[in-house]
């Protein structure tokens, strides 16, 4: 597209009205773990009506309602509860997730494209995420969600540039896909899922990234921070200052070359801020709708997260303007681009 007419692409979406027999297989899965002596459950039945139902009357209007073209989609973030269970649980709960990820996809490429779940689990090595990622890849997905907390809310994980996530990113890399980082659901009662556990961990992960050299090691790895960045625009001289005591080099060398924001930012303050502080080529569309935050702002008569009437009210260029909606997301996620180019956009 052009800069005067860019693509829209909201680079963070999540399934989050999927069909009950999704929810009904979940539940027959604690179950199983309350009582092992239940059977398992068998995979949820749904049909591509009920799949229809639940995307046209929820991403799909508002998507169109709202001016966007694309939504990069993923499984329902707050109950990947990586938590929950041992590892065979946390693998078959992702497929299942990301099954319904590619039957959406296929049903409307126009207008979704695939990211997966992992089947990630305290303690437990990479190699079954690797697998999926794989998997998943040939299925036409372009990238991840990346759990830095799968204990729900304990930070009991090796921060993200311990060589227990290495074998991961060399995945990455050779796949050529990103990850956002996202956690899941709040286990710790001190944190409130989306209000203080999902900030808590945005901010979290871009501190591990300035305390280690990860991109170092992995030049061209790329890692999408949501919600803004947590806290981090607000506090970027803080996190400018840790990084000279630190004996880091400037954050734009250190860290920025590898780590993009998105715009899952519910006011226009808080937008206005992270364009200030944060280059726009580090900045990605997003919205998260039908997410965290679903109600309508009184102050203004719109929902919280239409969040591109904000990003149009900023006085950027309109190269800018194209980069945050469309040029960003094609540079990070490789594969969207070569999958846009192929149907001639």
């Amino acid at each position: 597209m052009s800069l005067e007419t860019p693509l829209i692409i909201d680079c963070h979406g999540h399934y989050t009205t999927a069909p009950a027999p999704l929810q009904v297989f979940r539940d027959g899965q604690l179950a199983k773990i309350r009582d092992p002596l239940k059977p398992d459950p068998d995979g949820p039945v749904i049909s591509d009506d009920e799949i229809r139902e639940s995307i046209e009357k929820n991403q799909l209007r508002l998507l169109k309602e709202r001016g966007a073209d694309m939504t990069i989609f993923s499984p329902r973030a707050s109950v990947m509860a990586h938590h929950i269970g041992d590892k065979g649980v946390s693998q078959r709960w992702t497929v299942e997730c990301n099954n319904l990820i590619k039957r959406v996809v296929d049903l409307y490429p126009d207008y979704f494209i695939g990211v997966c779940q992992l089947p990630q689990s305290p303690g437990v090595s990479l190699e079954g995420s690797i697998r999926e990622l794989e998997r998943c890849v040939a299925m036409g997905f372009v990238g991840c969600n990346l759990n830095p907390d799968p204990s729900g809310g304990h930070f009991s994980a090796p921060p993200l540039y311990d060589r227990y996530w290495y074998p991961f990113f060399e995945k990455m890399v050779e796949l050529d896909v990103p990850a956002m980082i996202h956690v899941s659901g709040s286990c710790n009662p001190a944190f409130h899922a989306t209000g203080a556990y999902y900030i808590n961990a945005d901010t979290t992960a871009f501190m591990q990234l300035i305390e280690g050299d990860l991109f170092r090691d992995f030049p061209t790895l790329r890692l999408i921070i949501p919600h803004g960045g947590g806290a981090v625009p607000y506090h970027w001289g803080r996190y400018r200052g840790l990084a000279d005591m630190l004996k880091k080099p400037e954050l734009r060398e250190h860290v920025m070359k590898n780590v993009y924001f998105d715009t899952c930012v519910y006011h226009q303050p808080g937008i206005d801020l992270l364009f200030e502080v944060i280059d726009t080529k580090n900045i990605l569309f997003g919205s998260e709708m039908v997410g965290a935050v679903r109600g309508i702002d009184p102050q203004t008569g719109f929902y919280f997260d239409d969040t591109k009437r904000y990003v149009d009210a900023l006085a950027i260029s309109p190269e800018d303007k194209y980069n945050v909606f469309e040029g960003n997301a094609r540079r990070v996620y490789p594969r969207l681009d070569a999958a846009l180019k192929s149907r001639g956009l």
